[in-house]
């Protein structure tokens, strides 16, 4: 038997697993391993089952010998990996690789403590970067705060320890900057300048759906339809560091989603397919329902830096400063709202995860609707009490 349960206290809520470790060589005395499990029988079954497997594949780690390094390298493989997004696998593994791991890393799991995190913290708050006189900023250290909060909290269900320490410090606040959009004339006078350009369709689609750019690139024909005016967001496309390019499934259920098409939108992409239809034609092929909307001439998928470079080349064409691709996101949600669209409406073309997302995103259109709301509401009773004289 590789391992059992006990109950560890007659009316308690928590169970002893006993591992099988086999005989020492040395002694030939036989090794067990005792970890707790706080909850249900039937949660300390499946705890055991997935010890066991543990065991079978050699993945098991001692409570008590296992370093910050020696978990933080198993969460990214067993836990990062299978389960995230490449490109979030990536940014975490890099992370742990570059940062945590050099200082953290040498810590017994089980010793990690919230000084030594805020420490941690702090020292990278007011370290110079390398090459460059600044510091790490608040934002990064708080995506290395949530690294770490994430890898800390796998460790507790696994039960290598009591509790996620992570939640006894305070990652430093992130200031934020102002979010840069585009109003109505920068929208035409943008447009305008692409037009003549291969990307025209796809950055009028992106300002017109407020879709991301992994969404844009991984669309294909067979989620569109120009008769009903909609599209399907059903994946995205991720160009990773050794520069293999992946489809994922939207990272959650609001991420896949339908929008609505505008009647120019719609017909912006009737003329776009029209084109590279008569290109496949010229090439002795056939436009397929599975081609990539946005690609190469040869139907290789386009890459995200490629696209947003000749975004940055238009965008100061058209005079307009410090406008990234993604503000095409900020700029439709933005004048979505200044035209009285419903928040919830705007969230679910966004693919925001809820609604609150969406209000604390734009909270800087907040003001605007206010005053119209509240003008509406007095022209309302107003208009009344004046009939009522």
């Amino acid at each position: 038997m590789r391992g059992h349960i006990v109950k560890r206290y007659k009316n308690s809520d928590s169970y002893s697993i006993v591992l099988n470790l086999g005989n020492d060589p040395s002694t030939g005395k036989r090794k067990q391993q005792w970890v707790t499990v706080k909850g249900t029988k039937k949660e300390a079954e499946k705890r055991l089952s997935e010890l066991i497997h543990q065991l079978d594949t050699g993945s098991f780690m001692k409570p008590g010998k296992t370093t910050v390094a020696d978990f933080l390298n198993f969460w990214l493989k067993d836990y990062v990996q299978p389960n995230l997004s490449p490109r979030t696998a990536e940014g975490y593994e890099s992370i742990v690789r570059c940062h945590l791991i050099p200082a953290l890393g040498k810590l017994p799991l089980t010793q990690l403590k919230p000084e030594h995190i805020q420490h941690y913290y702090s020292e990278k708050l007011n370290t110079k970067c390398l090459n460059r006189n600044c510091s790490t900023s608040p934002r990064t250290v708080r995506h290395h705060h949530m690294a770490l909060h994430s890898a800390l909290e796998t460790a507790v269900k696994l039960g290598l320890i009591s509790r996620n320490v992570a939640d006894a410090v305070d990652p430093p606040k992130e200031h934020h900057t102002e979010m840069h959009t585009m109003n109505e004339d920068d929208v035409h006078k943008f447009l305008e300048i692409a037009k003549t350009t291969q990307y025209y369709a796809l950055f009028y689609l992106a300002l017109f759906t407020g879709m991301r750019r992994s969404e844009l690139l991984a669309l294909r024909w067979s989620d569109i339809d120009l008769l009903l005016c909609q599209l399907s967001v059903t994946r995205t496309l991720h160009h990773l560091r050794d520069r293999s390019i992946v489809f994922r499934q939207p990272k959650t259920e609001k991420g896949r989603r339908l929008i609505a098409l505008t009647p120019s939108t719609v017909s912006v992409l009737k003329d776009y397919k029209g084109k590279q239809i008569a290109l496949k034609i010229v090439s002795g092929t056939t436009l397929k329902e599975d081609d990539l909307v946005f690609c190469q001439d040869e139907g290789r998928p386009l890459l995200p830096g490629t696209v947003s470079h000749a975004w940055i080349k238009l965008t100061q064409r058209a005079g307009l400063k410090n406008i990234r691709l993604h503000d095409a996101r900020h700029s439709h949600a933005s004048l979505m709202l200044k035209q009285g669209v419903h928040p919830k409406i705007v969230q679910e073309r966004l693919g925001h995860a809820s609604i609150q997302i969406t209000l604390d995103t734009y909270s800087h259109v907040a003001p605007g609707l206010q005053q119209a709301a509240a003008n509406k509401f007095d022209e309302l009773l107003t208009t009344r009490l004046i009939f009522s004289k």
